[in-house]
This record gives structure tokens, C-alpha cells and sequence, in this order.
């Protein structure tokens, strides 16, 4: 299976910059497994795909204000920082900007001095391990200090930070928002639950590996980055009665699908747990987990198109891509929506 399967061609100008004004009047193409077949319709219309005894899953994760811009204390040289992973002791692991200036033992200090940082050692790709130093508490000053980390595809700024959040977002960590959440509100939510569909939360923090390009030609031989998550007993419980009782797992975005199919046995129980995943979904993969997928339009030749092209054939995903440019859906994470089930 070649990396070049997976291309496909998308105007410039399809590419959504900004997100609506009210997140529910995006478009939904839905894609039966079934058949394939498409229809269009708005996303509002996801409650005609539901049915009582279902359960929606969602990823509640948040995203920090993870990019953070400093100057070099020697140079003054502007320095551009990424935070990526938690560590221990205000350790993060960081995405650091031009990377030449960024050797162990340099000390970036951000917005006057009310946080500092030192870099302390390189690691895997050449991203930094920073110690920071502060008085009070780190996420207060990250938010008065930090920006929304938007994709590289986006180019506009964006005017309320909380348009890259879903309106359940609670458990800090990402750098990236679980994109296919975006799409609700809390009236549909609200809509969803008074048609007797259930809805269950994990947790997934969502790395920036999501965008990275998958760079070798053989799909199998693509290394995924790992992301941590975590699955309460409570909401395990939930999936898991929901699936005995005859009712399908609809997973709302593919880091909730990842989620839940790493938490998963053979068996198809999602056991409770927390820990790093690098599972990566690409056609020949059984689900053991999900029923159906609320997803967005993602990247060509990106593993996120190859785990819908997984669970919905590629023939399938290829010619629903060709049929939304045709339609000129708006892509990627401001865009429009897909629901295959």
C-alpha cells in the first residue's frame, strides 16, 4: 500500500481559514458503509442518522495556548516555542524555532520575564526539553501569554480562542482541537440526549503529529507519534452497555476512535485505563470498537485519510473526496463534516 493511494487533489481555495458563525450550519455528507452512497445535508441533520439506545463518544480534551513566542536572553534573538508534552517538574517537550539557536543551556525568557525558560536537553526530532521557571500558576500565565497552536494550513488569525475548543472541552493537554467536536453545540447536544442516545466521554490529547506527513511511500512502514489518553471506569461501563444492549458506538472524530480502539480488547470490550497510544488505522485494520464515525475532510496522503479509508473502503472515502471538492465542501479543521455509518 503506497503513500500516493492516498492523494487526492484539493483547490487552495476549499481550504476552510475561518470557522462559522454558528458551528452547527456547517455541511454533513453522510457515507453509508453499506453501500457508499452519499447524501448531502447539514450537520444538524446528524440526529436523523441517530437512534435511541446509540452512544456518542467525544473526546473532552482542551487545547493550552501552546505557542509561545520569546527572546534568547544573550542575543535577544526571537525564539518560537511549541509545548508538546508535559514532563515532570515544568518539563515540557517543545517544538523550538529557528532550532540552530536553541542549544542546551540557553534561557529564553517570555513576556517581560513573567516566565522563563531553559533549555535542557534534545531529544527525539530534534525537539527540546525546556525547564520553566515562574511564580504563580503555569496555565494562568500560558493563557495570558500564549496563542491557539491553529494547523500550518491556516493562515488567518483567529478572533476568539475558544472557536479552536468544542463546547465539552475540560481536560487541558492538546496542541491540537479534536476537530469533529467542533461541529456542536450545546442546544444539539441537548437534542442528542432527549432522543435517548447516550454520550460518553475520553480523553485523548491530541499531539501535533496529527499533522505530520507521512513521509515514506510504504504505508506500513509509517512510524505514528503517541499521544496519551485516558478512559474512566464509568464511561467504559457506558460504551460497553450500550454495545451489549444492541446499540452502536458512534465515535465523534478519529482521536476518539483511536481512543477507544487502543482501549479495546479482541473481544471489543473497552476496558477503563489510561496510557500512551501509537495506534495507527490504514485499510486491512479491524475495527473492534466503533460502529460509525463523525469525522471532518482531512489531508491528502495523511494517516487520518487512511483510518477513514479503513473503515469505509478507500474506493469509497476517494470518491466521497471527489464528490465534496466537486461540491466544494470547506476542509480540514474548520470545515465541513462527514458521518459514515
Amino acid at each position: 500500500m503506497k503513500t500516493s493511494d492516498f492523494y487526492y487533489d484539493l483547490p487552495q481555495e476549499l481550504i476552510a481559514q475561518d470557522p462559522l458563525e454558528d458551528r452547527s450550519s456547517s455541511r454533513l455528507m453522510h457515507l453509508s458503509l453499506k453501500d457508499g452512497s452519499i447524501e448531502h445535508r447539514h450537520f444538524t441533520d446528524i440526529l436523523d442518522y441517530l437512534h435511541k439506545g446509540d452512544c456518542l463518544v467525544i473526546n473532552d480534551t482542551k487545547v493550552i495556548p501552546a505557542r509561545l513566542y520569546g527572546h534568547k536572553e544573550e542575543t535577544g534573538a526571537l525564539i518560537e516555542i511549541l509545548l508538546l508534552k508535559r514532563r515532570e517538574n515544568d518539563i515540557w517537550e517543545c517544538l523550538v524555532k529557528p532550532g540552530k539557536k536553541a542549544r542546551p543551556g540557553a534561557k529564553i525568557t517570555f513576556g517581560d520575564g513573567i516566565l522563563k525558560g531553559e533549555i535542557i536537553d534534545i531529544v527525539d526530532e530534534g525537539n527540546r526539553l525546556i525547564q520553566f521557571h515562574y511564580e504563580g500558576i503555569f496555565e494562568e500565565i500560558l493563557d495570558q501569554l500564549g496563542e491557539m497552536p491553529l494547523p500550518p494550513y491556516i493562515t488567518h488569525k483567529l478572533k476568539d480562542k475558544n472557536r479552536y475548543q468544542t463546547v465539552y472541552a475540560k481536560n487541558e493537554g492538546s496542541a491540537a482541537a479534536p476537530t469533529a467536536g467542533l461541529h456542536f453545540t450545546p442546544e444539539l447536544l441537548e437534542k442528542v440526549k432527549e432522543m435517548g442516545v447516550n454520550i460518553a466521554h475520553v480523553t485523548l490529547h491530541v499531539g501535533l503529529g496529527t499533522f505530520r506527513p507521512v513521509k515514506v511511500d510504504d504505508v506500513e512502514k509509517h512510524h505514528m507519534h503517541s499521544e496519551f489518553y485516558i478512559v474512566d471506569e464509568d464511561q467504559a461501563k457506558l460504551i460497553n452497555d450500550t454495545k451489549k444492549n444492541g446499540g452502536r458506538i458512534i465515535s465523534v472524530g478519529t482521536t476518539s476512535c483511536r481512543t477507544l480502539e487502543s482501549a479495546a480488547g479482541e473481544d471489543g470490550i473497552v476496558k477503563a485505563g489510561s496510557g500512551w497510544t501509537e495506534i495507527f488505522i490504514y485499510p486491512g485494520y479491524k475495527f473492534k470498537a466503533i460502529d460509525g464515525l463523525i469525522t471532518n475532510f482531512h489531508l491528502p496522503e495523511s494517516t487520518l485519510l487512511m483510518l477513514v479509508s479503513a473503515l469505509a473502503g478507500k474506493e469509497h472515502i476517494m470518491a466521497a473526496y471527489e464528490e465534496a471538492v466537486k461540491e466544494r465542501y470547506r476542509f480540514f479543521s474548520f470545515g465541513d463534516a462527514m458521518m459514515i455509518e
